[in-house]
């Protein structure tokens, strides 16, 4: 599955019609027209939206911007756009408002409502307008006209009455303002009424505002081993974790290395090297699962690394489920000790560094780290985030991988991510003891924290750890930093190079 969100054009028209239909068959006569289509992405093509589905046009956000002080708080949806000339729309307004949201039902599952929501918030602070305003309709009002459009909000609100758009809207931190009566007379399902809802740009100044997409939310996951009774508990535990760091807007999520090695417990009579095979047949199963969460909560993962079987052969692998659908994977390069002498791994073959909504990112697994010619190819190939995902036995061997990332983050300048497992897990061979504890790494300089630590969980204890940095802060670093290590390296004498 592609999921891509893009501006929409007027050559998208003929779809969003078929579209609209389908979101609103109670009002299928109410169309946009293809004149008002072409107007709104020729004045304002940024402020419209749309997300695919496999190149199907699937959900469509419009807006323009206003100066909400010439209309107010009590205004019809005629008022705000012109009479449908959206002539109410200017560059040097305040509020973006929210003229409409459509999703296909087809595909409502994969919650890209919220994403289009969270597209809107991003151009709102990008442009710096001082907040996101829109007339929400009610559409289930008319199954309770006994009550006052007020009591029915308060019900709303309080998750006594579930409204599809209102309900939705307030879960996205929309707070309602009051009721906006003949705000769209069509509109029977809420007799006319709507809701004034308004979500406000903490970022927003009166100056002009230079805020760029250089601040990425990091989400690691410090897992605890645990026994499971199927999978579907599994997957419930991942949900969650991947629930929260959606609802916190993280760009990233990262989950330890091998965390789903809990589902060996069944097989745990057979050879080590055996039950890793029979664990591997789950992981393609994993992967589209994890996937699916990726793009229902919006939020890239790096689901940890699980095994693969492939030609007789196994594989320790990481994959990077992007939010648009993308899927990428990272075969652990460096194999331990351990993992030759239990499993039988072969490492892999192919170090590259991978493009995100949020930039170029490097991954490598655990003991890759610990070698550090294959973060610095990484970073010459212009990776300024690296994940690791690790998994550990004892402190020592943490302190190894926790060392050699730090030291990875000052001579590559780049942020390095670390997560893993913790605690224990009796009765599965070769994974009864785990520690850990996650960090984000810094270069150590001035714009940076003293000790090169952006963050850190506490030790050995199942939590998350959210932390944001700034990629604006390297690309300073890389000119003017107080020592510049990409820049002096002494390629007359030496240099690290792919094969």
């Amino acid at each position: 599955m592609q999921i891509e969100t893009r501006p929409l054009t007027g050559q998208d028209y003929d779809e969003l019609v078929v579209t609209m239909k389908r979101a609103y068959p109670q009002m299928s006569e109410y169309v946009w027209s293809r004149k008002s289509i072409e107007k709104l992405t020729r004045i304002f093509p940024k402020g419209q939206i749309c997300i695919t589905v496999d190149g199907k046009l699937a959900a469509v956000a419009l807006s323009i911007i206003v100066n909400y002080d010439e209309f107010g708080d009590d205004h019809t949806y005629s008022d705000i756009t012109g009479n449908y000339t959206f002539n109410t729309h200017t560059s040097t307004g305040n509020v973006l408002y929210g003229i409409e949201v459509f999703v296909d039902p087809e595909f409502r599952e994969l919650r890209l409502g919220r994403r289009l929501y969270d597209a809107r918030k991003e151009l709102c602070e990008l442009l710096n307008l001082r907040s996101i305003i829109l007339g929400g309709r009610i559409p289930n009002y008319h199954k309770h006209s006994e009550l006052s459009p007020r009591e029915y909000i308060r019900r709303v609100r309080d998750k006594e009455i579930y409204d599809p758009v209102l309900s939705f809207q307030l879960s996205n931190n929309f707070l309602p303002i009051r009721v906006l009566k003949k705000y769209l007379p069509e509109d029977e399902s809420s007799k006319e009424n709507a809701v004034l809802l308004q979500w406000n740009n903490i970022y927003y100044s009166k100056k002009p505002n230079t805020m760029q997409d250089s601040i990425i939310r990091l989400g690691l996951v410090q897992w605890q081993m645990r026994h499971f009774k199927d999978i579907d508990a599994f997957y419930e535990q991942v949900e969650f974790f991947v629930d929260v760091m959606g609802d916190y807007k993280a760009d990233f999520v990262l989950f330890p290395e091998l965390f789903n090695t809990p589902l060996l417990a069944p097989f745990n009579k057979l050879s080590e090297r055996d039950s890793m095979i029979e664990l591997a047949k789950l992981t393609e199963e994993i992967k589209m699962k994890i996937s699916d969460l990726a793009i229902s909560y919006n939020v890239n993962i790096i689901s940890g690394s699980m095994p693969v079987f492939e030609n007789n052969d196994l594989y320790n692998v990481s994959y990077l489920l992007h939010r648009d659908g993308r899927i990428d994977e990272y075969r652990k390069i460096h194999i331990t000790p351990n993992e030759k002498k239990y499993y039988g791994m072969k490492g892999g073959s192919e170090i590259r560094v991978f493009d995100t909504d949020c930039g170029k990112i490097g991954l490598v697994i655990c003991y890759d780290v610990e070698f550090p010619e294959l973060p610095r190819i990484l970073a010459d190939q212009g990776m300024k985030i690296l994940f690791v995902p690790y998994l550990t036995d004892t402190q020592n061997a943490y302190m190894r991988v926790r060392h050699c990332a730090a030291a990875r983050a000052i001579e590559n300048e780049c942020y390095v991510a670390i997560a893993g497992c913790v605690g224990n897990l009796p009765g599965v061979n070769n994974m009864d003891i785990q520690f850990g504890q996650a960090a984000v790494f810094t270069p150590s300089d001035f714009a940076f924290p003293s000790n090169a630590i952006k963050g850190e969980a506490t030790p050995n204890t199942e939590m998350t750890l959210i932390v944001d940095v700034d990629l604006n802060l390297l690309k300073d670093l890389h000119h003017h930093g107080s020592v510049q290590v990409m820049k002096d390296r002494r390629k007359d004498l030496y240099e690290t190079y792919l094969k």
